[in-house]
């Protein structure tokens, strides 16, 4: 399996989550499982049923979780020789001059992106279109809605 790219910031996420779910949520539903099961008849007691559908779900995130670190490659962006370029973990001010509106980017792997946070994912049409440009250049990215253009106002790795 390829590397994923993933950001610091994501991977100690991911971390966090995992530890969370390891050393917090998977012991409180094995508790809830065994009280459910000392209420004695295991075919109609709802507290059971629902909690070993908890299980299910929490160790199929773990399962997941450690798959994803495992096959993450981190890429701290304060340690890239960039050059004034945009790469994978920077941020990036851009102006959309159709519109005359300021965004800001932060370029991410696919599990850290989130739109409404301004952090956008590698493989989206705008990231692809941004990588390896510098600051002052023109990017015309082809979206769904039609094509928008950005000018790059700055690039900052932090």
């Amino acid at each position: 399996m390829n590397k994923v790219p993933l950001t610091v910031r994501g991977a100690e996420q991911l971390r966090a989550e995992l530890e969370r779910l390891k050393r917090i949520e998977r012991p409180r539903i094995i508790e809830a499982i065994s009280e459910a099961r000392a209420h004695g008849d295991l075919k109609e007691n709802a507290e059971y049923h629902a909690a070993r559908e908890q299980q299910s779900f929490v160790e199929g995130r773990i399962q997941e979780l450690e798959s994803k670190l495992a096959h993450a490659e981190v890429i701290d962006v304060t340690k890239l020789a960039a050059n004034g370029k945009v790469v994978f973990g920077a941020t990036v001010n851009v102006l959309e001059t159709e519109t005359n509106e300021e965004h800001t980017f932060l370029i991410v792997g696919d599990d850290e992106a989130d739109i409404k946070q301004g952090r956008i994912s590698i493989s989206s049409p705008i990231a692809r279109a941004l990588i390896g440009k510098q600051q002052d250049d023109i990017v015309v990215v082809a979206a769904p809605g039609g094509s928008r253009e950005f000018e790059i106002l700055a690039i900052r790795y932090v």
